[in-house]
């Protein structure tokens, strides 16, 4: 069972051009053609945080459907942070992540079944500070443990980690794979590698990369990242 899955910090829509664009966004993720991605800034970030992504135009110009979380009527997600799965994916749970915060911080869990599969996904957008950012993923892993069903899992997202194996990602032992798909940020001229995916041990990985075009170039100021999967048989 091969799954493509995407992590994409949009900048709340806003390209290197200045323009808020909503239309852009929604054509790089159907260049891209992830079967999941995680989304981070899809909120604004004021007011009544309303979604740069109208959910009329992800039903209608897209093949997603938003995981349902949003803790504000107007809003996408839970902090910025938004999960959009095929729409033939069965959603089974989602729950926001509990982080600790001094800024609008924040993850969020869906458990998906996919033909018989069950996968679990966590969206994330980290703290700026190092020791924070520490603390933030002892959080995802504590609740990812304290889930009653054990599975497959998937973990992404802008972890504003510039260090390629230290920082934050120690904080993973053997049974988890951190996967560096490339650099990502700046989008221009990329020099970091701040978007991550982390898969759980069991998941074959296939490939990984950074989905480079015109229109992602100018779309954000990150890059999408993204992780060929193989999951496990049932």
């Amino acid at each position: 069972m091969q799954i493509t899955f995407a992590s994409y910090n949009i900048r709340k829509a806003v390209g290197l051009d200045r323009r808020r664009d909503s239309d852009r966004i929604l054509s790089i993720l159907r260049e891209m053609n992830a079967d999941v991605v995680a989304l981070q800034e899809v909120d604004r970030r004021y007011g009544r945080r309303m979604s740069v992504l109208p959910l009329e135009a992800i039903h209608e110009h897209t093949g997603y459907r938003p995981v349902p979380l949003s803790m504000k009527p107007d809003s996408l997600g839970w902090h910025g942070n938004a999960l959009l799965v095929r729409r033939d994916f069965e959603l089974v749970e989602a729950a926001p992540v509990p982080l600790p915060v001094l800024e609008p911080r924040g993850a969020i869990r869906a458990d998906l079944r996919i033909e018989g599969h069950l996968l679990r996904v966590i969206g994330m957008h980290l703290d700026l500070s190092g020791l924070r950012r520490r603390h933030q993923v002892r959080s995802v892993l504590s609740h990812v443990a304290a889930c009653s069903d054990p599975m497959p899992t998937v973990l992404m997202g802008d972890m504003n980690e510039w260090a390629l194996h230290g920082g934050c990602f120690r904080e993973f032992d053997g049974s988890w794979q951190v996967l560096a798909p490339g650099r990502s940020f700046p989008s221009r001229r990329p020099v970091a590698a701040l978007d991550r995916i982390i898969v759980s041990r069991e998941c074959q990985v296939l490939g990984t990369g950074v989905h480079r075009s015109a229109l992602s170039a100018v779309g954000s100021d990150h890059l999408p990242v993204f992780a060929n999967l193989d999951l496990p048989k049932k």
